[in-house]
């Protein structure tokens, strides 16, 4: 197995609004909170790929992660905290502009690759429009200087570039991966190759910015290759952190390929290990730079992850990981599992900020990849314009007081293009979770998710009770009035759930 070395340099409860906020019609003026202090923090958001919340040492079996540990002992973690598509390009669209991917043209990973198979077409002119509102753009308006280091997936053509957005400098690939070891590189606007692991590689140039930038207002925000597959080559001494017998979640799926399972886990718990490696790197250069107590530091993934568990492995375009897959259909080939499992749709989230964020707390609140455009405004005390269309809603309330409970519910949507083809919209108020497909008769699925937080008992399969028909409807209308007030294309495709023996 190929191992690279280490580079040797470098609650009282109080519920405040919905998460789901969907107006955009009128912002309002942001968060008091903090308003009477003067000083603005640096940012810091550190933004991994594919990781899931059970990654994470303490919140899965086998995960070693001292360092995300170390933030988390120093911060505020989120065990809610989840994206609104479980793929990478529509997730990382709706970070920046607070944005459904829907609303953006963009409602799955863009397939700008020739090589890589697509049911409905190559995308190579695709991206994410400039004339989009997005926080870089707002903080660097206002005087922050802003970096992006790492993955950019939201387009390769001139118009889509990250300097279009906001960022001041831009280290790292354009399209949706690279390898994870010596990796191109676009370095101020030169291609380069460069040689060690991908994952310090990219550290390197984030310690290299903040040395740089200490003594400027900045946001620098570090997009992570890995975890994402494939995820070796790794260090040595981060692989031979990780147990020869790693324990799945969900062993016992029938069919389950445990081998292939297990041997897919090493590696990506690995790949978690050399990212938690670097995270310990960062938070030392904070210290010995002297930005740690006015910096924010934010972690958290684009979307979850699984790898056995409900019998699949990837994200919310899913594989089947069984001995014998089920047949296929139409629009979703043998193999395949399109899914909006909670564990692709959480991601982890840990928030520090010295003298504001309680050490050593946990919020229960659900905080998506929408909220962070008006929760950084508020962070850095600026307006949002009244024209700028706002999905999502600031969470500063919940970053600064443990026992504030923001939301309890959440809305996904994802339309499968390339490995299958879907129309997923959900809704879950926190205790039940509705799943709709609107290009595909059968695949709606309802769970109850305080008895079955694996979600392996689709309740649509057997006779409800008119408790449940209540809370299935409730659901279900509410995803009607979400995609209608979203102006949803798949709203005209809508119809009530279909119950068993109707």
């Amino acid at each position: 197995m190929l191992v690279y070395l280490l580079r040797p340099w470098a609650l009282g409860i109080m519920i405040v609004s919905s998460c789901v906020h969907v107006s955009g019609a009128a912002n309002p003026a942001r968060d008091a909170t903090l308003k009477s202090e003067s000083l603005t923090p640096n940012i810091l958001f550190i933004y991994t790929d594919d990781q899931a919340p059970w990654a994470i040492e303490g919140k899965g079996p086998n995960a070693v992660t001292p360092n995300i540990q170390r933030l988390a002992e120093q911060g505020m973690s989120f065990p809610n905290a989840y994206t609104t598509t479980p793929v990478c390009s529509p997730s990382r669209a709706g970070l920046l502009t607070s944005r459904y991917g829907f609303e953006l043209g963009i409602d799955d990973w863009i397939n700008d690759n020739l090589k890589s198979k697509t049911l409905t077409g190559h995308q190579l002119d695709l991206g994410l429009s400039a004339t989009v509102d997005s926080w870089p753009k707002k903080l660097q308006e206002n005087g922050y200087y802003n970096g992006l280091i790492g993955k950019w997936h939201l387009g390769k053509q001139a118009e889509h570039h990250p300097q279009n957005f906001g960022y001041n400098e831009f280290t790292g690939f354009l399209g949706g991966g690279t390898s994870p070891a010596d990796p191109q590189l676009l370095v101020n606007g030169v291609q380069e190759k460069e040689t060690g692991l991908t994952v310090d590689i990219l550290t390197d140039h984030a310690m290299d910015f903040l040395s740089r930038n200490r003594h400027k207002k900045f946001a620098l925000s570090l997009h992570y290759r890995a975890p994402h597959y494939p995820f070796e080559p790794v260090s040595g001494s981060d692989l031979d952190a990780i147990s020869d017998d790693v324990d799945l979640i969900h062993p016992d799926y029938p069919d389950l390929n445990t081998q292939r399972a297990k041997k897919l886990l090493r590696g990506y718990l690995a790949s978690v290990k050399g990212i938690d490696r670097n995270v310990g790197r960062l938070l030392d250069h904070l210290d010995e730079v002297g930005l740690s107590e006015n910096t924010v530091v934010i972690f958290t993934s684009d979307h979850g992850y699984v790898i056995g568990q409900n019998g699949i492995w990837h994200k919310g375009n899913g594989f089947w990981l069984l001995n014998t897959p089920p047949k296929g259909t139409e629009n979703i080939p043998k193999g395949q599992r399109p899914n909006l499992y909670n564990a692709v749709l959480k991601v982890p989230l840990i928030v520090r900020w010295p003298g504001k964020v309680p050490a050593g707390t946990e919020n229960t609140s659900t905080v998506s990849n929408l909220d962070f455009f008006p929760t950084l405004m508020d962070v850095a005390k600026l307006d949002i314009p009244s024209e700028t269309v706002i999905r999502g809603q600031s969470v500063i309330k919940a970053f600064i007081d443990e026992s504030v409970v923001v939301s309890t519910d959440y809305f996904a949507a994802y339309s499968t293009l390339h490995q299958s083809i879907t129309g997923m919209r959900m809704y879950s108020d926190g205790q039940y979770k509705l799943v709709r497909d609107f290009k595909n008769k059968g695949r709606d699925e309802f769970y109850h998710l305080d008895g079955d937080p694996l979600e392996t008992d689709n309740l649509l399969e057997t006779e409800l009770t008119d408790a449940e028909k209540k809370i299935l409807k409730r659901l279900d209308d509410t995803i009607k009035k979400k995609m209608f007030e979203l102006e949803d294309p798949l709203s005209v495709s809508y119809t009530p759930v279909h119950l068993k023996g109707r």
